[in-house]
C-alpha cells in the first residue's frame, strides 16, 4: 500500500508545542522557508560563543607559523594566535567554528604583509594553557556565559605540551606580501577589511586540541582585531 503524505496549502499559526501539517504550496510540491538567519537556533540556544582580540600589533615573531610550528616545543609554547582556541581534554564538548573574523590595518608608510594565514593545530592537551581567556556568550553576552573553552587570541600558548601540524590555509583574503613597502600618496598599500573566513563546521576542536591561525610571513607595521566564533556540542 502506498504511503500519501497530505499537506496543507498556505501559512499555519501554531504555538509552541503543535504538531503541524507540512506546508505545501498549489501545486501540491512542499514549501520550505528560512525564517531566521542560519546560525540564530543556536545562538538561541545559548551555544554559540566568541573570542578574539582587540586591535593587536602583529609584528612580533610569534605570531608567525615559523613559531608555531617549531620543533622546539619551547618555542612553540611561546606562539600567538591571531585567533585561537583551546577545548580542555575534560570539557565533554566539540568546538564546532563557525567564522573567523581579521581586520588588519597599517600603522606606518613602510611595512611588510602578513603573507597567507595558516591554521596550525595541537592534540593532546591534557595541561591547562595557563593565561586563556574566557569567551563571551553571542545570546547573553555573559563571560563565560556556560563555555568550557579558553579563548587563546594574542594569548602565548604557555604549557603546550605537544608541538602542533599545519591543516591548511585559511580563505581569508588578507594581504599577501612578504616584501616591505613604502606608501606615498601616490600609491598606497591598504586593507579593505574586515575579512571574514565561513568555516561553517568544517574545522571542529575536539577535547583537548588546540587551533590557532598565523602569518606565514612576519609583518612590520601591521596591526589586527580579531574574532573567532563557535558553538559547542556534546562530543
Amino acid at each position: 500500500m502506498a504511503l500519501e503524505i497530505q499537506g496543507q496549502v498556505g501559512p499555519q499559526n501554531l504555538q509552541d508545542g503543535a504538531v503541524r501539517t507540512l506546508r505545501i504550496d498549489r501545486q501540491g510540491s512542499g514549501n520550505v522557508s528560512e525564517l531566521h538567519g542560519r546560525f540564530y537556533e543556536q545562538t538561541f540556544r545559548g551555544n554559540v560563543y566568541v573570542g578574539g582580540m582587540a586591535l593587536t600589533s602583529l609584528v612580533a615573531a610569534t605570531f608567525t607559523v615559523a613559531d608555531a610550528l617549531s620543533g622546539t616545543l619551547g618555542t612553540a609554547a611561546l606562539s600567538t594566535p591571531i585567533v585561537g582556541l583551546w577545548n580542555p581534554s575534560t570539557s565533554g564538548v566539540n568546538a564546532v567554528i563557525l567564522q573567523a573574523i581579521v581586520s588588519q590595518i597599517l600603522t606606518a608608510a613602510t611595512s611588510t604583509g602578513t603573507g597567507p594565514l595558516i591554521w596550525v593545530s595541537y592534540a593532546g592537551q591534557v595541561a591547562a594553557i595557563s593565561t586563556g581567556l574566557n569567551p563571551v556568550n553571542r545570546k547573553t553576552f555573559a563571560s563565560p556565559g556556560g563555555s568550557v573553552m579558553k579563548n587563546l587570541a594574542g594569548v602565548a600558548l604557555t604549557g603546550l605540551q605537544n608541538t602542533g601540524v599545519s591543516l591548511f590555509a585559511s580563505a581569508m583574503p588578507v594581504d599577501t606580501t612578504n616584501f616591505s613597502f613604502v606608501g606615498t600618496a601616490a600609491g598606497a598599500m591598504t586593507f579593505a577589511g574586515p575579512f571574514i573566513e565561513n568555516v561553517d563546521g568544517s574545522i571542529i576542536v575536539p577535547p583537548g586540541g588546540v587551533l590557532g591561525l598565523f602569518a606565514t610571513g612576519t609583518p612590520a607595521a601591521v596591526s589586527a582585531a580579531s574574532a573567532l566564533i563557535w558553538e559547542e556540542v556534546l562530543a
